[in-house]
């Protein structure tokens, strides 16, 4: 039978493992609470939103400390058919206004903002983009988004996509190719922004080029291609189409599959990289 002092001794044990292990939580919380806040600051304060909201996912201690499985999810059920060329319902006046404000984030690569002021709303212009998967035509229409088109222009102008990935490929919801951020992880911008040119009628399927914003009036330099079913709310500004080769290439891009963080989710970087060389724009 154990004495007096042996049970005190047991006893005092006993508290101080709890003690350690209650320490352990209290500084594992704190970790796990530091972390989520700046990850909340860095996507809400200093990053470019993608499309929709991007659900990262969540869970207890322990759970993130298991690291999760990637998987690859394939595009299925690709729409061939072309969605009709957009146009506005009423037509702009011959020139617009286009402002360009700086922002409080640094641009991704250095580049020398458009010159505010007016932009004609007619005409087109062609760019390709030479890319690891295959020249990439597009045909950028002034009578869309006459603001947004100098831009895009002036950036390809500076070599601003050179030498840049497709950091995001979607197959299941909407299937789009995200492209135009320099850093590669979706954040990254030219370091000012300039203001949405939608309209309520606006809406998207294969074959439409458009923004990526983080919000209304938030429009940069990411972009993306949609190549099959997409249903978007008119929040994003086209600018332009994508012929059909091109879409074909991409095509087999979705088919081969995205890098998805949770299985099924169908959003991710595309397996196979699609890493653009080049920006030419037409005379």
């Amino acid at each position: 039978m154990p004495t007096n002092e042996q049970r005190r001794a047991a006893a005092k044990r006993k508290l101080e493992r709890q003690m350690v292990y209650r320490q352990q939580r209290a500084k594992k919380r704190r970790i796990i609470a530091v972390v989520s806040t700046v990850v909340v600051v860095a996507l809400v304060g200093g990053g470019v939103w993608w499309l929709a909201t991007h659900d990262f996912g969540n869970g207890d201690a322990a759970a993130s400390e298991t690291p999760q499985k990637e998987s690859v999810d394939k595009a299925e059920n690709i729409p061939t058919a072309l969605h009709q060329i957009p146009k506005r319902p009423q037509a702009l006046p011959a020139k617009v206004n286009c402002e360009y404000t700086k922002g409080q984030e640094p641009a991704a690569k250095e580049n020398t903002p458009p010159a505010n002021g007016e932009q004609s709303a007619s005409g087109t212009v062609a760019v390709t983009l030479g890319t690891s998967i295959g020249d990439l035509k597009l045909n950028l229409d002034r009578s869309l988004a006459p603001c947004t088109v100098n831009n895009f222009v002036n950036l390809a102008k500076q070599k601003y996509f050179d030498n840049t990935t497709c950091h995001r490929l979607t197959v299941k919801g909407i299937q789009v190719l995200q492209c135009g951020d320099p850093g590669g992880d979706g954040r990254g911008g030219p370091g000012y922004s300039f203001k949405d040119e939608t309209y309520p009628e606006l809406t998207y399927g294969r074959g439409v080029l458009a923004m990526a914003n983080s919000g209304p009036d938030t429009n940069g330099s990411q972009f993306f291609i949609v190549y099959g079913d997409t249903q978007l709310k008119p929040d994003y500004t086209v600018f332009g189409t994508v012929d059909e080769e091109s879409l074909k290439k991409i095509d087999e891009v979705a088919k081969t599959g995205t890098i998805s963080q949770t299985p099924g989710q169908g959003d991710g970087k595309p397996k196979t990289p699609v890493d653009i060389k080049s920006a030419t724009v037409a005379n």
